[in-house]
């Protein structure tokens, strides 16, 4: 058994149709997560006689005749911003790393443990999950499977390289940023950022970021995302910008998949420096969406200039919400400096600041309207740069640039459904991937491009680890 190249759909059959059990199941994500997270560091906290207990009893009710689940057995990850029951959501910082375990799940956490998972501990992030490379100095740096030089990039880091390496087959994540499509771009594995409210976000307490960040799942394919995004959508009363349950299944989307017929291709969105190999690489795949049927044309000025002011603004003022109950104690100065920089901005903006980088959102979401009308979908490469050394600085054709991940928050701005899908390698063996962006609540018909290309690019290379 190989978690990197077993399907997640495959697994849960096994264990409906009892090839395997549970308790195998998770024993084998135990095994592998002592094997390698000693050179991944993508699990911070491991549960393991809690998980196989939870297992056991999983045994005895597929023994007893039950139906399992649609996810029975699967043994999962959960970001560390996530809560999870018995364990510490301690946000990659050292401010929340000794707070009480939880009592309760979050509803993603529950909607999976109530479809079959179990859940054997919790993925690194970067404090507070605030950038695109995941270390901090309570948990240190997660290492890249592909090579161990390297960042696996951030936020959800942790649950990208438990992914890609092998150690579970699912985990969870979340986009705020780009932190779903980033870390699964470096990993070598897709990625689906589904419309916001789709997966909710509510529970006890307001969501931190607001209504810029939007929960997901990490799976190797968009045919097993897509499976398990299908056991966890619909609304929920405690999230104001929970959607309804969609009308069809989301798997019945890629069992008519296609390539939309009229894309739009940026390789720079109006503002972007980008390195040239990686747009060598994007050309070739869009070649492919060509093959398959679709009319590509070539259009740059998708926006005005950069978002990443109006963006940072909201991060800084989100940031520093959850800063200031500690901003007088000293282990404020534990927190990282770039962090406490962003937060301290944050401090001095305004309500008005703050509504001027919310309206940009809605501007540039006009500038999509107007662009959907002419085209189903957008593509762009999923990043600019090469990624970085762990905790250094990605490169633009030869230059350090702080900047690398350019084309992936602006489409948090404008809460727009994107996929992400491994196209091909650097010279360095290091995955790249194209960025598939859609309408408003357009999300089946961005997954079905992105099955479309998935399949056909046939991405048979798995992580060395």
């Amino acid at each position: 058994m190989d978690f990197r190249t077993e399907s997640v759909i495959n697994l849960a059959k096994k264990v409906e149709d009892k090839e395997i059990s549970p308790s195998e199941l998770v024993q084998f994500a135990l095994d592998k997560i002592e094997e390698l997270n000693p050179k991944i560091n993508a699990f911070i906290a491991v549960d393991g006689d809690f998980a196989l207990s939870e297992a056991r009893e999983l045994d005895k009710s597929i023994a007893r005749g039950d139906l399992p689940g649609p996810l029975a057995g699967i043994p999962i990850g959960v970001k560390d911003m996530e809560d999870a029951k018995n364990f510490v959501t301690s946000k990659g910082s050292a401010l929340f790393a000794s707070t009480p375990k939880q009592k309760d799940d979050s509803i993603l956490v529950s909607r999976l443990k109530s479809a079959g998972c179990i859940v054997v501990g919790k993925t690194n992030t970067p404090e507070l999950a605030w950038k695109a490379d995941t270390v901090n100095s309570t948990f240190g740096p997660t290492l890249n499977p592909w090579n161990t030089l390297y960042s696996p990039g951030g936020s959800s880091g942790g649950s990208a390289a438990a992914v890609s390496s092998g150690m579970v087959p699912l985990a969870t994540g979340s986009d705020g940023g780009g932190s779903l499509r980033i870390p699964s771009a470096a990993c070598g594995i897709s990625a689906f950022k589904p419309s916001l409210g789709r997966i909710p976000a509510g529970g006890s307490s307001p969501p931190e970021w607001h209504d810029l960040s939007t929960k997901g799942v990490m799976a190797k394919s968009l045919n097993d995302i897509v499976a398990v995004i299908d056991c966890v959508v619909g609304p929920d009363p405690s999230d104001l910008y929970s959607l309804p349950t969609p009308d069809a299944t989301w798997v019945g989307a890629l069992n008519d998949a296609h390539v939309a017929n009229s894309i739009a291709y940026s390789t720079n969105l109006g503002y972007a420096d980008v390195d040239s190999e990686i747009v060598e690489i994007c050309d070739r795949a869009v070649e492919v969406l060509v093959e398959l049927g679709a009319n590509a044309d070539s259009v740059e000025g998708i926006f005005d200039e950069d978002p990443i002011n109006d963006w940072l603004s909201q991060v800084a003022v989100y940031s520093w919400n959850a800063l200031e109950p500690y901003a007088d104690s000293p282990e404020f100065e534990l927190v990282d400096e770039l962090l406490k920089s962003l937060s301290l901005w944050g401090k001095t903006l305004t309500a008005s600041d703050l509504k001027k980088s919310q309206d940009q959102g809605h501007i540039m979401n006009l500038k999509l309207v107007n662009l959907f009308h002419h085209y189903r979908l957008l593509v762009t490469p999923t990043v600019a740069g090469h990624y970085p050394l762990s905790n250094g600085l990605g490169t633009i054709n030869g230059v350090q640039d702080i900047n690398w991940v350019k084309f992936t928050y602006p489409f948090n701005l404008t809460r727009s459904p994107v996929a992400t899908v491994p196209i091909g390698f650097t010279k360095a063996g290091l995955p790249i991937s194209l960025q598939i962006i859609g309408p408003q609540h357009g999300d089946q018909v961005v997954i079905r491009t992105a099955y479309s290309l998935e399949k056909a690019l046939e991405n048979n290379k798995v992580a060395p680890c």
